[in-house]
Parts: structure tokens; sequence; C-alpha cells
């Protein structure tokens, strides 16, 4: 492997450098008036992984944004490994909390980052992490060192749901065919303490309505009188957790499946500090599900958060009315046995139970994804496992991350392929919030210990 690391050192500023070109393409797949950028970035990375030697690249298109494919067989015997990443990224607001334009990329140093950090939109979520892939692949190419056959498939609607990837990959079964997939989408728990996913929470998200009078009125002449939308919305998403943090939807927890107490004492084990976490985001208190550490509250517990809230006036100055409508976006993110679809009905019903007769409420469901358990006894994690300690020089500790991947339950139902969660961010990267960056010692790590994967997988599927 030392022609890997020669080729990195030699490479090291090129890297940097294309990956803070895509960095500046504004690919927000949730804003159609970013539709030109998505179809930017889409064929600027078919146009990388070309001349990184993908020899068949294809642009596919969907009903929404494309999807961009590319494979190579060097041996028909050999396994094949099915790279996912995402291009999109979030909308970047709000933009005045960011302390440089978002898709404007820098480098600087920082406390978790003294080696330099990527601060932009999608640095860590995804193109860092997807492009770390398409460099890893470049340099074993290069250096005849490549012995899996590679697919690639980066998609560009990852952030909004992926709404048209299952019918893509249903109609594309023979096309995307291999013996796993291979993902960089989450976190190490940290730079000195690497990690493997091997859990993700589902999710489902909706959007409520509430409804009051037919027009948004005088607060003078009709407040006390009518019910204001924003205080019943209000009102009513108070009511949603117990003293004890617990979600009191109806049946909301009957099929949450249960942690073991050994499982649990090897989750806290991981390296936490309380007081240096309260001290990064400022709060003098954290606040959670009573009976559960924060790391258990992240990992195996499920969740109802508000996401937005908005209604009435919100522009500058004062107006004095009472509002029409009320809104909030609510998203619930789900424990292993817990059915998105089912949980999505339980939702709607126990929201317009509790809406008192004075407003209209209504409930839509906008996307959701099932939560997945990585196996830790299969070939793919322990050549994962394997790869990581090569190149961090200690053995990954399992974890369960807090955030949701919907595809990956969908790959191993539709492909039959199981999924490898390996990814090189910190949780304190910022991804989906104003500031987010990734670090270049993150950056150069991935693209050292990718090429130990396709070795390590290579060598035990032989076996």
């Amino acid at each position: 492997m030392k022609e890997l690391k020669s080729y990195l050192t030699s490479s090291k500023q090129r890297f940097l450098d294309e990956l803070l070109e895509l960095l500046r393409i504004p690919s927000v797949s949730a804003d159609p008036k970013y539709k030109g950028d998505v179809r930017r970035m889409a064929e600027a990375t078919a146009e990388h992984l070309r001349k990184a030697g993908v020899p068949t690249v294809e642009i596919h298109e969907t009903a929404g944004h494309p999807i961009v494919f590319g494979e190579i067989t060097v041996n028909p015997k050999a396994p094949t490994v099915l790279v996912y990443g995402h291009y999109d990224v979030q909308p970047p607001d709000p933009l005045d909390l960011w302390d440089s334009p978002p898709f404007e990329p820098v480098v600087k140093k920082t406390k978790t980052h003294p080696d330099g950090a990527i601060f932009a939109r999608g640095a860590c979520d995804d193109k860092g992490q997807f492009f770390m892939h398409v460099k890893a692949f470049e340099m074993m190419l290069g250096s005849g060192l490549l012995p899996c056959n590679v697919k690639f498939m980066i998609e560009g609607e990852e952030e909004v749901g992926s709404k048209n990837l299952e019918k893509f990959c249903r109609e594309n079964k023979k096309k995307l065919s291999c013996n796993v997939v291979l993902i960089s989408d989450t976190s190490v728990i940290g730079n000195d303490t690497p990690s493997l996913t091997v859990g993700l929470r589902g999710l489902c998200y909706m959007e409520v309505e509430v409804t009051g009078p037919n027009r948004d009125l005088h607060s003078g002449v009709y407040g006390g009188a009518v019910a204001n939308p924003i205080n019943v919305l209000c009102s009513m998403i108070a009511s949603l957790h117990d003293a004890k943090r617990q979600v009191v939807v109806k049946g909301f927890y009957d099929d949450v499946q249960k942690v073991s107490a050994k499982e649990r004492k090897l989750m806290n084990e991981a390296p936490f500090d309380e007081k240096v976490y309260k001290k990064d985001l400022q709060v003098a208190e954290l606040m959670g599900e009573k009976g559960f550490t924060t790391i258990e509250r992240t990992g195996i517990r499920p969740t109802l958060d508000v996401n937005g809230i908005w209604g009435g006036y919100t522009g500058e100055g004062a107006k004095t009315v009472l509002p029409s409508k009320a809104f909030a976006k609510i998203s619930m993110r789900l424990v292993p046995d817990q059915d998105p679809k089912k949980i999505e009905k339980q939702f709607q019903k126990h929201f317009e139970s509790i809406a008192p007769k004075s407003v209209k409420v209504k409930v839509t469901a906008h996307h959701g994804g099932y939560p997945v358990v990585v196996p830790t006894n299969s070939v793919e994690y322990k050549a994962a496992e394997k790869a990581m300690e090569m190149a961090y020089g200690k053995k990954p500790l399992p974890q369960r991350g807090g955030g949701s991947i919907p595809i990956v339950a969908m790959f191993d139902q539709v492909l039959g392929a199981k999924s490898v969660l390996m990814g090189f961010g910190l949780d304190s990267d910022d991804i989906h919030s104003p500031n987010e960056h990734y670090g270049l010692f993150n950056y150069y790590k991935g693209i050292e210990t990718i090429p130990y994967f396709y070795k390590y997988y290579a060598e035990m599927k032989k076996k």
C-alpha cells in the first residue's frame, strides 16, 4: 500500500482543490430555484468519475433530480462494491448565522480541527464524504491496486427523502447488483476514537396546519373572542410530551426494540464528556427522556421534535394581527421495529383528536424511512473494521447513529445487499446547520482508509 500513500501525499492539494470546486455549486435539492445548479452538480460528479478512470458513466433522469451511475469490472470473479453517496445539500438558511458565505468554501483551523477544516454547505454532508471514494478509487486504479469491481450511485435527492431512488433501484436491479453497499454519510466518535455505525434511526416527517377564522383578523377587535391558531398549535405541540419527556401519542412505543443491559453498558463506554458537550452547545442543562443517558437518547430511543413553526406576521416592526393559519413541521426519529407508516397514522389520529373544535387541523406526511441495525459478524463489517484499525492504529468502536439514512433498509430489501456505514465526519461538524465544516484530517483519512477496505474485503471474500 506504499504506492497509495505516495499517491495521496503528492495529490493532497489537487484533491482539496477539486472538492472546493464542487462545494461552490449550490446543489440545494429542496428549493426549485436551484434546479439548474443541482443539474450542474450531477454533471460535475459524472465528469469527476470519468477523470478518475471509471469507463462507464451515465446520468439517469428521474421524476426529480438525476442519479449519477458509473461502473468498472476488473475481474468477473472478484466481489463488487456499490458506492452510494449524494451530491445534493441542505438549504443554507439562515444565511446571517454563517461566518462565511455557504457556497464560498474557506479552510481555517478550529479547536476540533487543528489541521484545518473546510467551511461550506455540503462539506461533510455529503460532498466531502462521497468524493473521498472517487479519489480513493482514482488512487487504486492509478496504482494498479484495485482488487474489486466497483459501481458508483450518487443521487441528488437524499436531502428530500430520496423520492425516486427506490424506483430506480427496482428498475435497475441487474445494473446495481453487488456484494455490498459502501456508504460514507455518517461520523466517527472522534479523530482519536474511530468507530463504525451499526445502527441508524428511522424517520417519520409530518407537517401540520391549524386553521381558525377564514381570514387574518385585527387582534384588538377579535382577540379573545375567537381561537388564535398559533396559540392553539403551541398548546397542541406542548402536549405531545409528558413530564418524563416521553411522547404521548398512543402506541408510539409499542414496537420499540428493547436493548439489553449489556449493550447499553457497552454503548456508554464510548468517550463522552457531558460538561464538554454542554459547553460546545452553550446550554446550561440537557433535556431528554428520563431514565436514559445522552448516548442512549440519541441512539436507541425514538424522539419527536418540531423542526419549524410559523404563522401570522413575522416582518419588521409590529402588526397586530390574529392569523387565520399556523403551521409546523414535525419529525420523529424511530428505532428498530418501529414502522414509519404505522407511526404516521398514529400521529395523525392523535393530533386530530387533541384539536379543539375552535380550529380545523390538517396533517400531511412528507417522507420517512425504516430504522436499521447492521450485523457486526459479517465479512463486510470485519473488512471495514480491519481497514479502520489499519488507518487509525486502533480498533473502531461500534456505535448507533442518531440520524437517518432511509435508503439503507431499501438497499437490503430491493438489492439484497447489506450496507457498511463507514463515515469520517464528526458530530460537531454542524451538518444541516450554519457553518457546516469538514476536517482536512477526516477528508484525507477517509481517502487513506477506503483502499484498505477493498483490500481486506477482497481477501476475506476469497477465503
